[in-house]
């Protein structure tokens, strides 16, 4: 297929919660709202002909139906950069291309959009664009383990554990999510962060704390209802402390694993959490900001599935 061109305002388109506690993981869908969603205008987005993107190393899954959640994530590296530039945007869209293919050996980017400091929105994947402006269809990424086929992803440059994302990137992030969720008609309570799926601090700590926000920013554009506040995962870090930490690490001496009991996430526990993971097939990166970021032996829903009694 030819390269995607640049989607503007202009083209004419085809017009429950996971609940985590410290006593395991469960997924479950809220009631859909009753309304139909107003349609979007389409966002400017700039395919992958546009930004440089090497082709794809083998043939772009489509699959037969819409994904389920909409998850936001963060980069990481390179940092939260001044340069707002369209060609900073198409230059880091490259970069997580590259470590994508070369590092990770995935055939192509694994994240259907990314959206830069600047506010520029760009495809990721290829055909990614294609399928949402379709709404029948998803393209199978790389950006959540183990819920590929049910999550269509949106990586947002920088990193921001203790600093917000920039207004620019905010305004896009809510126009670019509004048209996806009026597109294949997701729920705004379906919108969500890497670490409600994966141990990691994805999409870190100040943007995952605006997700409400951003479902009620969606639900507002789309003139539905949201149907009710989404708990935030329960994600445990080494510096943690407290009665939570104690459960897991009395899951983990069930597990054969000689930790303390002590409620400190010290060493000990966090290379036998790490251990544990790697174990279950955990221990590889499932986004860019895992990849870059020392998060080993954290603790979210998918080790805690595991860590539960069976």
């Amino acid at each position: 297929m030819a390269d995607t061109p640049a989607i503007n305002r202009r083209t004419l388109l085809l017009g429950g919660g996971l609940a985590v506690s410290a006593v395991g993981a469960a997924l479950t869908l809220p009631a859909q709202a009753t309304a139909a969603p107003r349609p979007q205008a389409p966002p400017l987005v700039y395919g992958t002909g546009y930004w440089g993107a090497r082709p794809p190393s083998a043939p772009i899954t489509m699959l037969n139906h819409a994904p389920t959640y909409i998850v936001v994530h963060h980069t990481v590296n390179p940092g939260n950069t001044t340069d707002y530039s369209l060609e900073r945007a198409f230059a880091i869209s490259r970069s997580i291309q590259n470590f994508h293919m070369d590092s990770n050996g995935w055939i192509d980017s694994g994240q259907q959009f990314t959206i830069s400091r600047g506010g520029h929105m760009t495809e990721g994947r290829h055909r990614s664009y294609e399928a949402v402006a379709g709404g029948t269809q998803h393209v199978m990424g790389a950006n959540v383990g183990n819920h590929n086929s049910e999550v269509i992803g949106i990586e947002n440059e920088g990193l921001y554990t203790d600093v917000d994302v920039t207004p620019a990137l905010w305004d896009s992030l809510v126009e670019l999510v509004a048209f996806i969720a009026s597109q294949y008609g997701i729920s705004p309570d379906l919108i969500r962060g890497h670490r409600d799926f994966n141990a990691t601090a994805c999409p870190g700590d100040v943007l995952y704390a605006r997700l409400p926000e951003l479902r009620d920013a969606v639900a507002a554009r789309l003139g539905v209802a949201t149907a009710r506040r989404t708990e935030p995962s329960l994600l445990l870090r080494p510096g943690d402390r407290g009665e939570n930490v104690r459960l897991a690490q009395t899951r983990l001496r069930a597990h054969g694993y000689a930790v303390p009991t002590d409620g400190e996430f010290g060493e000990r526990t966090r290379d036998a959490v790490a251990e544990f993971a790697a174990s279950h097939g955990l221990d590889k990166p499932t986004c860019l900001a895992s990849a870059m970021a020392d998060e080993r032996g954290f603790i979210g829903p998918d080790v805690w599935h595991l860590l539960a009694p069976q």
